[in-house]
């Protein structure tokens, strides 16, 4: 029975794999990483979000639901969770494996068109892995101030890249940076940084 617990697993971690090198060769552009986000990155960049805040969380470039699970995982209901995943095939992959999150076929670089529908929601914090590195630096910081307008003073926008400096250059008078892990067990070896405002 456990041999094939277990081979349902394998199974499904590689169905898992075959569907993010799909969406690498579909779109390598839109994925961050030559395979999908680590349950412990997951855990811990999904640590930042308060599930008792009464705000639902911004997830942004869920890919294969990794980080989707964790936030779930922390507390977050399915209907709390607002994803925008880029990748039509990601997106409908990630409807099926998790009922009831609100997935969003859209683009995280034009928030205000993506989230019209949702227009002065506010939100407790933002998990990002979309691939900043493949993107110009203007690009990433529209994107970031954008979402930070979505936030309350002081709550985080948390990222993940793959490079050893911030992806978003520091600008001290519109947000804070912050350094918050760097986790060897990811591959590659991945860095979390945290943003804020106030």
């Amino acid at each position: 029975m456990g041999g094939l617990r277990l081979k349902e697993r394998l199974g499904k971690k590689f169905d898992e794999e075959i569907r993010f090198f799909k969406g690498m060769m579909q779109g390598p552009k839109t994925v961050g990483s030559i395979v999908p986000t680590s349950a412990i990155t997951a855990r811990k960049m999904a640590s930042i979000v308060n599930p008792n805040s009464g705000l639902p969380v911004l997830e942004l470039g869920p890919g294969t639901g990794a980080i989707t699970k964790a936030i779930l995982g922390r507390g977050v209901k399915p209907e709390n969770l607002v994803a925008i995943e880029y990748s039509t095939d990601f997106y409908e992959h990630l409807v099926q494996l998790y009922p009831g999150v609100n997935f969003i076929n859209g683009d995280a670089f034009n928030l205000d068109r993506t989230l019209a529908h949702m227009e002065g929601q506010k939100f407790d914090s933002v998990v990002s892995a979309v691939p900043l590195l493949n993107f110009p630096m203007q690009a990433r910081v529209a994107m970031l101030e954008s979402a930070l307008d979505r936030l309350p003073p002081g709550r985080p926008f948390v990222q993940i890249s793959y490079g050893v400096v911030s992806p978003i250059i520091a600008r001290p008078d519109r947000y804070h940076i912050q350094h918050f892990d760097f986790i060897v067990r990811n591959i590659p070896p991945a860095h979390l940084w945290i943003y804020r405002r106030g």
